[in-house]
């Protein structure tokens, strides 16, 4: 073996060679973490880790380190032995130091990968697929651990100091072909991480990947492609920050305290689970935990054939994400209820601000503005509540509120274009702009171009969904109508407006002719909530248009106790939404022949 100070084989390799290598990569467990908390006694602590483990290892088993990062370092090795006997060295190395760290500074923890293949060399650097795949593998070690390829494993099996796990056949990203790895688990304690505190806006929510209930590595494929989809959608629903998929993976590897994992990441949600495979079924079962309360929120299951593995993945990430955003919206809600003002952030009062709008009470109702300006303020990047005041002025003239229609509706679209000046991919804002544009201004064809890009943002959005259902309603789509708001009720199948989707599934089926589907939902609506006006608009008509004149004549009276000042002449000049002149004129005939004034 070469003394520490002395040159390898290795270095002597003359640069555009190519030749069979071990490739470790090594990570920092939170370094970006503990680089905020105290950047120079973490510059001073990595670098003597560098110079006196991790250079003198690699010198030690013939190897050289060939870079080291902010937070990294690849190290090549001629072969698999002496790359697994540095890895297990530096992190043996590693514990000791953390076992007698002061307990005042957080010590540095490190994951490792080593693999082998062909590598590229140069005069100072090494690269090819091999390196990449060390790379990504290493994100797939518990902190304090090392993961193995199957290409080392089969080279260093008879000489392991412990025993390994088989992690299945990975998906790592931009490697065309899966790769089978195995761990070495930490051989003591698992190690202290950087614990950090998101300071952000909106809460946020880590995915742990699915364990298999039978230890079948075969389930990664698919476990992984669900919390995969899961993380994107609930990433593009902007109500959530979500942890990065890399960031959560090295929780997948042992059963794990889904609270523990939670505070190691720094987040206030955690979403953990678990599949089953058979021979006939395949079963999910999630679950959603506060970290900070320790609790679980809401759990679900969903199983189906193993024959329709796709479909089933797509309808156990539609239900998931469904169940998790209203979830968490109603805890930050209890928890911005529990708040002094004095500590609100602009999320806690969107929340509350929402929750008066929900109520649609006109006293409790107008209180909402004060609530999403003061979110405004306190944040004027935050698209939410920007997004919400166009929705609420949008309602303070569909309830027949305002007492100035026309500056409100310039309002509202201002509010819903600055929006998505702050948030282009914002669907809340896309679609909340694409409304208006229907409803307020009749602008269907612009209208429709946003609902578009609102869906193309966020294909889980149930509110653009179902406000796209009202635009398609308008411009007579009917059947179209009614499928893009049974979607959006499936998307968020727990949501606390859902009176107004019963409303909008009302109105495509009124648009469809089906009008004993329209009274059905328009009742729903109505049970949910008596004071919505525009329902009750709807539902009238739909009873008159199915020959129950009595019924609609009852609605009509609840809706002028309601808005005294409704005449039909005033409906048709600013609010009638229809594009068709024939249907403007049946709708009209339908809500006169309910008893509504001329």
């Amino acid at each position: 073996m070469p003394k520490a100070d002395e040159p390898t084989d290795l270095d002597a390799t003359t640069a555009g060679a190519r030749r069979s290598s071990a490739v470790s990569f090594l990570d920092i467990v939170g370094y970006s973490t503990l680089m905020a908390e105290n950047a120079a006694r973490t510059h001073l602590d990595w670098m003597q880790v560098l110079s006196e483990i991790i250079r003198p290892a690699a010198q030690q088993h013939g190897g050289r380190i060939v870079k080291s990062t902010g937070d990294g370092v690849l190290a090549e090795f001629a072969d698999a032995r002496a790359a697994v006997a540095w890895a297990s060295a530096v992190q043996n190395s590693l514990l000791t130091v953390d076992a007698a760290h002061d307990v005042s500074r957080t010590p540095i923890v490190a994951r490792i990968a080593v693999h082998v293949d062909e590598v590229f060399v140069t005069a100072d650097d090494i690269y090819g697929p091999g390196v990449n795949i060390a790379a990504r593998l290493q994100e797939y070690s518990e902190p304090g651990g090392i993961v193995l390829s199957d290409a080392v494993l089969d080279l260093v099996r008879d000489g392991l100091d412990r025993p390994s796990r088989d992690l299945g056949l990975l998906r790592l990203k931009n490697i065309p072909d899966p790769i089978r790895a195995y761990a070495l688990d930490p051989t003591g304690p698992v190690p202290s991480v950087p614990q950090f505190r998101h300071d952000a806006t909106l809460p946020s929510i880590a995915v742990l990947p699915l364990q298999s209930r039978d230890g079948d590595p075969g389930d990664t494929y698919f476990a992984e492609g669900i919390v995969e989809d899961i993380t994107v959608s609930l990433a593009s629903l902007h109500e959530l920050l979500v942890i990065a998929r890399g960031s959560s993976v090295a929780m997948s590897r042992q059963q794990t305290d889904p609270h523990a994992a939670g505070r190691s990441l720094g987040v206030r949600y955690v979403l953990a689970g678990n599949v089953r495979r058979t021979p006939n079924r395949v079963r999910v079962a999630v679950q959603l935990h506060d970290v900070e309360l320790g609790i679980s929120l809401w759990g679900d299951t969903a199983e189906g054939a193993p024959d329709e593995l796709f479909e089933i993945q797509d309808r156990i990430v539609a239900r998931v994400v469904a169940g998790i955003a209203p979830r968490v919206q109603s805890a930050e809600l209890y928890r911005a209820l529990r708040k002094r003002p004095q500590s609100f952030t602009a999320y806690d009062y969107t929340l509350q601000a929402l929750d008066r709008i929900r109520s649609l009470e006109r006293a409790t109702f107008l209180e909402a503005r004060e609530y999403l300006e003061k979110a405004i303020a306190e944040d004027r990047n935050f698209a939410m509540p920007v997004a919400w005041l166009a929705r609420w002025y949008s309602l303070l003239i569909g309830q027949g509120w305002s007492v100035n229609p026309r500056k409100d509706r310039e309002t509202a679209s201002d509010m819903a274009a600055k929006a998505i000046e702050l948030d282009g991919q914002n669907a809340l804002a896309l679609a909340t702009y694409g409304h208006l544009k229907s409803y307020l201004f009749h602008d269907y064809d612009v209208a429709l171009l946003y609902f578009d890009r609102a869906l193309t943002a966020c294909p889980n959005s149930a509110l653009a969904w179902i406000l796209c259902s009202g635009t398609l309603s308008y411009v007579g789509r009917g059947e179209d109508a009614v499928r893009h708001a049974e979607r959006a009720m499936r998307l968020s199948p727990f949501d606390q407006n859902l009176f107004a989707y019963y409303t909008f599934l009302g109105l495509a089926h009124y648009t469809n002719g089906t009008y004993d589907d329209a009274v059905k939902w328009g009742r729903m609506a109505l049970s949910e909530r008596p004071l919505y006006t525009a329902n009750l608009r709807i539902l009238s008509a739909s009873l008159a248009a199915s020959g129950r004149v009595d019924e609609a004549h009852g609605i009509a009276s609840r809706l002028m106790s309601l808005e005294p000042g409704f005449t039909l002449d005033e409906f048709e000049r600013t609010l009638l939404p229809y594009r068709d002149r024939a249907r403007r004129i049946q709708y009209l005939d339908h809500l006169r022949t309910a008893g509504l004034p001329p």
